[in-house]
């Protein structure tokens, strides 16, 4: 697999504000969230490394310093990374050709394009090897979702030619939706205009199509999540969790549950479903705690109940609590006999004293 693809080069776009999954980007970038053990991006690293990448340049803006701390140049992954941060955000047709600056391919040269919030199993080789063997400007993944009213989406013809980009509407034309990972031709990439605010979905794609230029479209059923809301965050992680996509950075076997070094997991607890349980963190006799992401040092009491939710690190729930579709701040504490679910969000910090939340008149 990796001879056909030597020394390929990727860009990873990794900007966003992560606003949907707040409170838990207050202080963490999205991308170096913990998911199935590490930071979200280990795993699209590991997988690129895999399929032949050996340079990827980062294009951060938001929390730009905390990327380089996380993944210093690559070594540990095979890799060879660069950071270049813009200053103010460019869209992702601006980052792009921001980070473009740090690239070494040749004009003529395929460019992996990775969105940072994305997880997918897709075959990026062939999608690859599709894009050099039509010669395309661009080649996006597509993938095929049950409700694409939620998207834009992307028709082609018979031959995979990408004939319109579609924003959202009611009634779809079809159920291919851009996925977020494009081979760019790199030549392509430097027609972008420097330094302005660009969108490849609505300017680039549509000004290529206009213009005659190939690009192709790369459909596929495999796993694809876009881990933009904490239910999907913590499904992402679930699933990798569970083996129902594989990672070749994930840090221990798959299973029910996955443990860090440290973690300590009482043998009268029920841990399940493919929670990831952090280093340092405690699960008590008692407790039960079902398809989570639980952070470094957080606490789970005896008796309390966890499901389908994020507990930042640090962060406490008291015995006899039920969390479920919920997400706990860093070093929130959320005291005895309360009662979160439906999506509530606790703030980094906050103390709810005893019973102080309840969904239920009484349990």
């Amino acid at each position: 697999m990796e001879s056909s693809l030597p020394d390929l080069e990727a860009i990873l776009l990794v900007g966003g504000q992560g606003t949907r999954l707040r409170p838990l980007t207050l202080g963490t970038p999205k991308p170096l969230l913990p998911t199935a053990g590490v930071p979200f991006l280990a795993h699209q690293l590991a997988r690129a490394r895999s399929f032949g990448v050996r340079r990827i340049v980062f294009a951060t803006s938001y929390k730009a310093s905390m990327f380089e701390p996380a993944f210093g140049d690559g070594s540990g992954f095979g890799l060879t990374l660069e950071y270049m941060t813009e200053e103010t955000p460019l869209g992702t047709g601006g980052a792009i050709r921001n980070a473009a600056e740090a690239l070494t391919s040749g004009r003529d040269d395929p460019v992996l394009i990775l969105n940072g919030d994305i997880l997918s199993g897709h075959d990026i080789g062939e999608q690859i090897r599709l894009h050099r063997a039509r010669e395309a400007a661009v080649t996006l993944h597509l993938t095929e979702v049950d409700d694409p009213s939620r998207f834009g989406c992307v028709p082609t013809d018979d031959e995979g030619r990408v004939t319109a980009f579609l924003e959202k509407t009611p009634n779809p034309v079809t159920n291919r939706i851009n996925a977020g990972c494009y081979v760019f031709t790199r030549s392509v990439i430097d027609s972008i205009p420097r330094d302005e605010v660009v969108s490849v979905e609505r300017e680039t794609f549509p000004g290529l199509i206009e213009s005659g230029r190939l690009v192709l479209g790369y459909a596929t059923r495999t796993y694809w999540l876009d881990v933009g809301t904490p239910a999907a965050f913590v499904q992402g992680s679930r699933d990798l969790v569970l083996g129902r996509l594989s990672s070749p950075a994930l840090p221990g076997p798959t299973g029910e549950y996955l443990a860090l070094d440290g973690a300590r997991v009482s043998s009268e607890a029920k841990v399940l479903g493919g929670t990831a349980v952090g280093a340092g963190a405690v699960i008590e006799a008692g407790a039960t705690v079902a398809g989570s992401v639980l952070s470094d040092g957080c606490v789970v009491e005896a008796g309390a109940s966890v499901t389908d939710s994020v507990l930042g690190q640090g962060a406490r729930v008291c015995a006899g609590t039920v969390v479920r579709d919920a997400v706990i701040g860093d070093g929130a504490i959320v005291g005895p006999g309360n009662e979160l679910q439906h999506g509530v969000r606790i703030w980094p910090g906050v103390e709810l004293p005893e019973r102080a939340l309840r969904y239920s008149s009484d349990v």
